[in-house]
């Protein structure tokens, strides 16, 4: 069950990834040169109150310094490569290992 829902969603973030991506690039094209939009844009677009809260769980309850170089690098990527990887990573997850038989029968 549990892999079921980590390929779902691992399906999901590859969706978001293509979507944004050809949203980026009608947007390159539109312009002429290279057009990316932030992951960072997008989630404060969406959620602005639910980044706030994120930046303020981190830097509390985390740590102070992974917030600044490391996370803020993050939301400046691309959402694209953003939830691509995350995607990539979701559905790698969700795969069955199959069990090798090695000649036993």
């Amino acid at each position: 069950m549990l892999s079921f829902l980590s390929r779902v969603l691992g399906i999901l973030c590859v969706a978001v990834a293509l979507v944004t991506a050809v949203i980026d690039g009608t947007k390159s094209i539109a312009a002429s040169q290279l057009v990316t939009t932030p992951f960072g844009a997008h989630w404060y677009e969406f959620a602005p109150e639910s980044l706030n809260a994120a930046q303020a769980a981190v830097q509390r309850h985390v740590a102070v310094w992974l917030w600044d170089p490391v996370i803020q690098w993050i939301l400046l990527l691309p959402t694209w490569g953003v939830a691509g990887a995350l995607g990539a990573l979701f559905v790698w997850m969700g795969t069955r290992r199959r069990r090798r038989n090695y000649g036993v029968a």
